[in-house]
């Protein structure tokens, strides 16, 4: 084996990720010191509190609350602490002092990336962050290197997994929103505070860091269009089932050409999608991001989304890789921004639409509503309608139209007397 001294590796968290990181590092130690060259030493776990019990017994000794001095003696740091701060501080503190820094916090990565790369550019060091997206799914270094040479046009995927775990229980069991999300939470896939997921915060997160790798372009989060599933009900589910489709939450990063030269969109909201599509086949918690580029062309990236385990797996890859740089030299590979292509407003997103109405049962109205469609520029593909007593229901489709025409129709209509009410809005894809 090399000669290369120990690499010092400071882990803050030791929660479901952080214990088995801290398992596997202690466990396979002389397994990854031969892959990497030199010993990975862990010379402390940082927590809150020490004593707390663990999913996996882990030395007593290795637990420190000093994440300060920890993290000064390290030559890697890896950070599972989550949220923004002391994660933030700390990382940056880090990155001053010269370390390399591996880390799964996408909400940290989506808010803060840009600084904490500019920072490790400073004194050569390399921020990797491979578990941020996708759980175990390798897609982060795909389109850092894979694709480094290649035009990526679209990256489109289910990288939640527990909102697809609760969707998936409303299209195969029948269950409601309310009971599929208690059944996720039993199964440890929904936390207590179950809102970054259910309002799509997660995966509006993890559309910041995709479409800014895949466009080589700087994403603001506050840019990226995000509605999560609390608005999906039942009958929208039976609606999509009823025509042989799946309601599935989607991150949609896209290159979108124009006469002005190119833009990027991100967005995270519900769509259908024919039961045909490898999307709608995905299930329970996993997730799955398909890849579009020119010369590759399409690709598709599957697996588990989340996990202890799994997790920890890509946070380990990426902890190898990092400490091989470290025993055979050289610098820290900045991320690519250098497109800097401006951000598409979600108005400008072309799509095609779905819209559930109750309308008042009488003579005309098809007519009406279908005029307030053209009125604003969209063109109605279907119509079905259902008869009631006092009124009927409405179901049309549209031909590919801008978001903000569908805005402009829904507003006419939220104004129309003879619509009762709006039902849902769903966007179709083929």
């Amino acid at each position: 084996m090399n000669s290369y001294r120990s690499l010092r590796i400071a882990l803050l968290g030791a929660g479901s990720v952080g214990s088995q990181v801290a398992r596997l590092l202690l466990e396979h130690a002389d397994e990854l010191a031969a892959r990497v060259g030199a010993p990975l030493e862990l010379v402390g776990i940082g927590v809150r509190d020490p004593d707390a019990p663990r999913d996996v017994d882990l030395p007593r000794e290795l637990m420190t609350s000093d994440l300060e001095t920890l993290v000064a003696g390290a030559d890697i740091v890896v950070e599972l602490l989550g949220g923004i701060e002391p994660a933030r501080t700390l990382l940056l503190d880090a990155l001053a002092a010269g370390a390399d820094v591996v880390t799964a916090n996408k909400a940290l990565v989506a808010a803060h990336g840009p600084e904490l790369f500019d920072a490790a550019e400073v004194v050569g060091a390399q921020v990797a962050y491979e578990a941020a997206v996708g759980g175990a799914i390798p897609i982060i270094r795909p389109l850092e290197q894979s694709l480094a040479g290649d035009r990526v046009t679209r990256v489109m995927g289910i990288v939640n997994g527990t909102t697809n775990f609760i969707l998936d229980r409303m299209h195969t069991d029948g269950s409601s929103l309310i009971d599929a999300l208690a059944v996720a939470t039993e199964l440890g896939y929904a936390e207590a505070d179950p809102t970054a997921d259910i309002e799509g915060f997660d995966a509006a997160s993890k559309a910041t860091i995709l479409a800014s790798l895949a466009f080589h372009t700087a994403v603001p989060g506050e840019l990226v269009h995000r509605e999560g599933i609390t608005g999906v009900t039942d009958a929208m589910v039976q609606q999509a089932e009823r025509t042989g489709r799946v309601l599935k939450l989607v991150a949609i990063c896209e290159r979108m050409p124009g006469e002005g030269g190119d833009r990027v969109s991100a967005r995270v909201h519900p769509v259908s999608l024919p039961a045909t599509h490898p999307l709608a086949a995905v299930r329970e918690a996993k997730n799955a991001i398909f890849v579009t580029a020119e010369a590759a062309g399409d690709l598709m990236f599957y697996g588990a989304g989340a996990g202890g385990p799994e997790t920890a797996s890509a946070v380990l890859g990426d902890l190898v890789s990092i400490a091989r740089r470290h025993v055979l030299g050289g610098p820290g590979g900045p991320a690519s921004t250098h497109a800097d292509l401006p951000i598409a407003p979600f108005g400008d997103v072309l799509a095609r639409h779905e819209l559930a109405l109750t309308v008042a049962d009488r003579p005309g109205v098809l007519a009406a509503v279908a005029g307030l469609f053209a009125d604003h520029g969209v063109s109605v593909e279907s119509v079905r309608q259902d008869a009631g007593d006092a009124h009927a229901s409405l179901v049309l489709g549209t031909h590919t139209s801008s978001e903000a025409r569908i805005a402009s129709v829904l507003e006419a209509l939220d104004a129309h007397t003879d619509v009762e009410r709006i039902d849902s809005v769903v966007r179709l894809i083929d």
